[in-house]
């Protein structure tokens, strides 16, 4: 292979260049993940109700939760798309494409009519954006997590890579806050006929900020020494499978404990509160919310650590409590006390945190960095459909089935032995690989840096 341009060594990103990855990866995550955790607070909430109208109430759940996994088994597609074009075109290219098409679908969901004004075009309508949100939060997440530790010193990746990982918790708090201040400031009436449409349209608004501050980004250090040395790949999609399965096989298998985790306490755990235990909306999320606060610390504090610590250890360690963690939870929040239903709330999403912090950068390590974002985006889209898409649905036909919580614990504790297994096959990182590649870079763009 012929070089068209002279190679040369790169200077180092500077602080404020990692700073500016760090909060971009962040902040754009966040966005995204307020505008998919809007939708899923919204499907547990009112969508049974205005899109799926039943005599059942149980009925109008479970499919207001078919549309909360439609999201999920969109994300493959998303995964491939994005997944290989952001190994062959470049990480910022993609995440602002990424973000573009997530906001404008769920801008367009505030202006859906209900099934009430044009009938059975409404629930198409909304599985379709739905659709959309999956494809964009799929191709999101790989180039987030690249984003800023692709910028920053690979022998620190957990926390850098973390910063991604903080996206869903902080989203999340967002999209439960804005809807529990509509739910507290509107009547029941008001906010089922159009206060929860106010948290949909505010998506135009925090998207348009978003792209402002990656707009503003340089591509990755990495991804510059790739396109210096045209090692960029042809086919990734088909290299990451025939060359390393068994990395993909990892990376998959250990997002799913997680992800019913999350899918129980801060989906799920909606659901049980107001149905099973006879709390008010605003209880159960404020729950939620104060659980999501937390983790917006915790997560970046356990990348960090998993940095200091064997990550693959300290990962293990919380997936075993996250088996055991549900048992204990549900004995708690059964008696009908909302401290202990909070409190329960806390742990789990704490726990979820130590597995949560660590995972972008274990991930990130099972792949080489020329594969990276389309190992990554493969991993995390197809995880999810094992793992989260199927998870609250689960919840709810077992829960019903049983009237007990107790296969609902059970489950969990299985997911979590999925995830014990794809660490026991996973690696353990490779800093000298990246510490190499970011030295390369093109002369042109080398001269350009330094002047």
């Amino acid at each position: 292979m012929q070089h068209t341009q002279q190679a040369t060594e790169a200077p180092p990103p500077g602080r404020s260049g990692i700073r500016r990855a760090f909060f971009a990866s962040l902040t754009g995550t966040a966005l995204e993940w307020y505008d998919f955790a809007v939708y899923s607070a919204a499907a547990a909430l009112v969508f049974g109700d205005l899109f799926f109208p039943s005599e059942d109430p149980l009925t109008g759940t479970l499919l207001a939760f078919s549309t909360y996994a439609v999201g999920y088994l969109s994300r493959p597609l998303g995964g491939f798309v994005f997944g290989r074009l952001g190994d062959v075109i470049g990480r910022k290219k993609v995440l602002i494409a990424t973000l573009i098409l997530i906001g404008v679908a769920t801008f367009l969901i505030g202006l859906l009519p209900a099934y009430g004004t044009v009938g059975v075009a409404a629930p198409i309508a909304l599985v379709v954006l739905r659709f959309a949100q999956g494809v964009g939060v799929g191709g999101e997440w790989g180039g987030a997590v690249l984003l800023s530790s692709e910028f920053g010193d690979p022998r620190r990746r957990g926390f850098y890579a973390s910063a991604a990982q903080v996206g869903p918790p902080a989203g999340n708090l967002l999209a439960n806050g804005v809807l529990a201040a509509l739910g507290a400031l509107l009547t029941e009436d008001q906010f089922l006929s159009w206060g929860w449409r106010v948290a949909f349209l505010l998506s135009g608004v925090l998207v348009g900020f978003g792209l402002w501050i990656r707009a503003k980004l340089e591509e990755t250090p990495v991804f510059k020494a790739m396109q210096a040395e045209e090692s960029r790949p042809e086919a990734p999609i088909r290299e990451v499978f025939t060359t390393q399965p068994r990395a993909l096989c990892a990376a998959i298998l250990c997002r799913v404990g997680p992800d019913v985790l999350y899918a129980m306490f801060t989906v799920f755990v909606l659901t049980y509160a107001t149905g099973e235990l006879g709390m008010a909306r605003g209880s159960a999320l404020a729950a939620v919310l104060i659980g999501s606060s937390l983790q917006v610390f915790l997560i970046p504090l356990a990348g960090a650590l998993s940095d200091r610590v064997n990550r693959r250890l300290l990962y293990g360690c919380a997936a075993v409590a996250a088996g055991v963690w549900p048992f204990v939870f549900f004995l708690m929040a059964d008696g009908g006390s909302w401290p202990l239903l909070a409190f329960g709330v806390v742990v789990g999403l704490a726990i979820h945190s130590v597995m949560y912090g660590p995972q972008a950068a274990f991930i990130a390590e099972q792949f080489s960095p020329r594969l990276r974002y389309t190992g990554s985006s493969l991993a995390y889209t197809l995880a999810g459909l094992i793992g989260g898409a199927v998870a609250p649905l689960l919840f709810t036909a077992l829960l019903s089935s049983y009237d007990s919580w107790v296969p609902l614990a059970l489950y969990i504790a299985v997911a979590a032995a999925v995830t014990i297994a794809g660490l026991s096959l996973g690696r353990d990182a490779d800093d000298a690989t990246d510490e190499e590649m970011p030295r390369v870079a093109p002369a042109s763009e080398a001269a350009a840096e330094v002047s």
